[in-house]
């Protein structure tokens, strides 16, 4: 797609969206490159594929980077695809939640939305944790940074305040910053490739298909023992899964990109496509650097930097470092844009129980919803004190609510995809749009992502995070009882039928407010 933007394909893009109930308050400024960016910058293979690898080598040895990365790969994938083929036909912000509701219906929409938000904030908090232990494995030592729980917390809000003030100035600001980090995740990643091949001690690409139960001590203590090998095999999946995650990211700025219903779809699917195929070179290649497997195995989460040591020269792996924190950096930076979407679209329709109308304004100087920016930012500002301050049998919850995160993200995409194909060629969505698969294949990889979805479920509360099912059960149930007693009489949902003629008014004068023009 050509850079320029004309006057039809903004009249398009605003046809849609007025044919939906909202107006253009958000500023569409991206380029089809910048969405598929900002999906790739979440999904970061240079954060969770670095700060998880042990989970690939920790249970099944280098099969699992070797075999089990595409197994994982293949899980999202599915995801992705029937992802794209809604997001194409309803290019919203804070897509989940408005795919819920028109397929399915306000509690279907509104189970979505506090499931993506909760999983948004939370993994924001995750990535941010995970940037802190990075910086004090690599560059800490030199500030006299430790990674001290105090130490972590400050860091973390630190870095997430510069983030959403890069969120908070435009959607140009965030954009431009992502898409340098698309750059910047390509080259450090070829570099880092390139260099564990190089001063790799041998090279056994045996290594790769080869399985190795460490699991126990002999794995670090990643992952409790165990003699079952296929079960070893789906915990090893949690690097891939949870590392390819984030590409909803493109439909929260929906309203942002240019010719959403085409541009949209694509961000989706290659985001995922090449961080799943450049992040599976990497992973294999780090793992064909190990210079031996037991004793690196051995070291379990310490796995990555001991290799590092190991093998690369100090100068080149300082400068491979400061790659990878730059693009966790900017993983923050995107996710941010994504939870604070996320929270603006679903407050525009009353979504939450107080302060609806406050986040979702727009701010007409910098076409961002501000406070849903800043709410964001202090939601996992908070989430990382109670995460990293309250213990349970001397651990912190944190690794409880890592592993609840993954449930509730993939939870959020699967109830509005099954909606979906439930009401596909119905009256609720009789045409896809101009991304589309046949019915038949479309319908296929919507099942396949409800398999995928068992399997993630399993891997999450598989031992040692038998927790993680109590977290999710509760929220549940407590979700249940405040649709029941609360929701169900207040919230109305987005706009429908007569309800989207009536706010031509309203739209118009929103749009004026922003100083938006056709």
């Amino acid at each position: 797609m050509a850079d320029d933007y004309s006057d039809h394909e903004k009249h398009e893009d605003m046809k849609v969206l007025h044919g939906m109930g909202y107006a253009q308050e958000l500023s569409r400024s991206m380029s089809k490159f910048s969405n598929f960016a900002i999906s790739f910058s979440i999904i970061c293979i240079l954060s969770g594929g670095i700060n998880s690898f042990a989970q690939a080598i920790s249970s099944v040895g280098g099969a699992g980077a070797g075999i089990g990365w595409i197994v994982g790969c293949l899980l999202s994938g599915m995801f992705a695809l029937s992802m794209a083929q809604i997001a194409s036909a309803f290019p919203t912000a804070g897509g989940l939640y408005h795919w819920g509701s028109i397929l399915g219906n306000r509690f279907v929409g509104w189970i979505t939305a506090w499931l993506n938000l909760l999983g948004l904030i939370t993994v924001l908090g995750a990535i941010n944790i995970g940037t802190a232990y990075f910086f004090a494995g690599t560059f800490g030592p030199m500030f006299g940074f430790t990674g001290t729980d105090g130490q972590v917390v400050a860091f973390v809000a630190v870095i997430t305040i510069v983030q959403a003030i890069f969120n908070h100035v435009g959607i140009k600001a965030t954009t431009f910053l992502t898409d340098v980090s698309g750059y910047v995740i390509f080259v450090t990643t070829a570099v880092l490739v390139v260099a564990c091949l190089y001063f790799a001690p041998a090279i056994d690409i045996s290594r790769l298909w080869t399985f190795t139960n460490y699991s126990g001590e002999a794995g670090g203590g990643v992952f409790p023992a165990s003699d079952n090998m296929g079960y070893l095999f789906l915990l090893c999946l949690l690097l891939p899964v949870y590392t390819i995650t984030g590409y909803d990211a493109s439909a929260h700025t929906s309203e942002e990109t240019k010719n959403a219903a085409h541009s949209v779809p694509a961000g989706i699917i290659s985001s995922v496509f090449w961080a799943s195929l450049i992040g599976w070179v990497m992973i294999c290649s780090i793992t064909l650097a190990i210079p031996d497997m037991n004793v690196a195995a051995g070291q379990g989460w310490a796995m990555f930097f001991e290799t590092m040591n190991a093998v690369l020269p100090a100068g080149l792996k300082n400068v491979i470092y400061l790659g990878i924190f730059i693009t966790q950096l900017m993983c923050g930076l995107a996710t941010v844009t994504s939870a604070s979407r996320m929270l603006f679209a679903f407050s525009r329709d009353g979504g939450m129980p107080v302060g609806s109308k406050a986040l979702a304004t727009v701010s007409a100087k910098y076409r961002t919803p501000v406070n849903a920016i800043w709410t964001s930012t202090v939601l996992c500002i908070l989430y990382v004190v109670l995460a990293l301050s309250i213990k349970l049998d001397g651990t912190s919850i944190y690794v409880i609510v890592v592993n609840s995160t993954l449930v509730f993200l993939f939870l959020s995409f699967s109830v509005p995809l099954v909606a979906g194909m439930l009401a596909y060629g119905g009256p609720k969505w009789p045409q896809p749009g101009p991304w589309a698969m046949s019915t038949g294949v479309y319908k296929l990889v919507t099942v396949l992502s409800v398999v995928g979805m068992a399997v993630i479920l399993f891997i999450a509360v598989a031992p040692p995070n038998e927790r993680v099912l109590y977290v999710v059960l509760g929220f549940l149930v407590l979700a249940m009882v405040l649709w029941v007693a609360v929701e169900n009489r207040r919230f109305e949902g987005p706009p429908t039928g007569d309800r989207i003629a009536k706010r031509k008014a309203a739209i118009a004068a929103a749009e004026a407010a922003v100083g938006e023009k056709l």
